[in-house]
C-alpha cells in the first residue's frame, strides 16, 4: 500500500467564533477556501486537491471551485479543540480503507492563509522530496522582534518570558543580539504519510523550516479589510484567476 502521490489537503470545518463561517466568508467576491483551492489548483506538482470539511455546505463550495470532498470528516474532529492530526490521520486511515493507498505526501494548505504563490507550494514540495532526512516541512516568516523582546502580564504588570535569561532587563537589549526567531503561517506545510502513521505525531525532530514572505493569517474581521485593501491595491494572481474562471 504505498504511492508517491502527493495531495493537496485543505481542512476547512464549519465552526468559526473569531469570524463565524470563517472559511466560506467572501474574500473580494469569492469564498475564502476559494483561494487556496485555486492554489492548489495552479501547482504542477500536487496530483489531488482534497477538502476535509465535517460541513456539508462547505464542501458543495468546495467543489464548485474544483476540489474533491470524498468524504465528510467527523465531528469530534472539526471542535475547536480538535488537533490538526484528528484531521489528517482521519483523511490518512481513510484513503487507506477506501482506495487502498495512501499518498507518500499531504501538502497541508490552511484556507486561513489564502493569498499564495503556486509555485512556492511545488518549491516546498521539491524541497522535501529531495531531503530524505527530513520528517515534514513547515512554512514560516521571520519575526520583527524575536520572542525575548516580548511580555507575559502577572498579575497587572509586565513580566519578561525567559525567567532563565541572566542579563539584566534582556528586554531591553537591541533585537540584534538575539537569534533570529520565525513564526509558522500556514502558507504551506507538508506531512509524509507514513511518518503519521508509524510514529503517530505529525511533523517529528527534523522540519524543514520553508521561509516564506510575510504573510497574513486571518483571525478576525479586520485581517479581511486588510486582504481586500491589498488585492484593492496590487491585485494578485489567485484573484485575477478567480475572476477569470469563476
Amino acid at each position: 500500500m504505498k504511492s508517491r502521490l502527493t495531495y493537496a489537503v485543505v481542512p476547512a470545518r464549519g465552526g468559526s467564533k473569531g469570524v463565524p463561517r470563517k472559511n466560506i466568508k467572501l474574500l473580494k467576491g469569492f469564498p475564502l477556501i476559494a483561494y487556496t483551492i485555486a492554489a492548489a489548483k495552479l501547482s504542477k506538482m500536487t496530483d489531488r486537491i482534497i477538502v476535509s470539511t465535517e460541513s456539508p455546505e462547505i464542501a458543495e463550495i468546495a467543489k464548485n471551485f474544483g476540489a474533491e470532498v470524498p468524504f465528510l470528516r467527523p465531528e469530534e474532529y472539526a471542535q475547536d479543540r480538535s488537533p490538526d492530526s484528528d484531521f489528517v490521520r482521519h483523511a490518512i486511515d481513510w484513503f487507506a480503507k477506501n482506495e487502498k493507498m495512501q499518498p507518500e505526501l499531504f501538502v497541508h494548505l490552511r484556507p486561513t492563509t489564502p493569498l499564495r504563490d503556486p509555485a512556492l507550494i511545488d518549491k516546498a514540495i521539491g524541497e522535501i522530496v529531495n531531503n530524505n532526512e527530513a520528517t515534514a516541512l513547515r512554512s514560516v516568516h521571520e519575526l520583527a522582534e524575536p520572542p525575548q523582546k516580548m511580555f507575559g502580564i502577572e498579575k497587572g504588570y509586565l513580566t519578561g518570558l525567559f525567567p532563565n535569561e541572566t542579563r539584566p532587563e534582556y528586554y531591553n537589549l537591541p533585537r540584534q543580539v538575539f537569534p533570529k526567531a520565525y513564526h509558522p503561517n500556514g502558507y504551506v506545510d507538508i506531512i509524509r504519510t507514513g511518518f503519521v502513521t508509524s510514529t503517530n505525531t505529525l511533523h517529528g525532530p527534523r522540519m524543514i523550516g520553508f521561509v516564506t514572505p510575510y504573510t497574513i493569517e486571518i483571525d478576525n474581521p479586520e485581517d479581511f479589510s486588510h486582504l481586500e485593501y491589498s488585492i484593492d491595491k496590487c491585485s494578485h494572481p489567485l484573484y485575477e484567476y478567480l475572476t477569470q474562471n469563476y
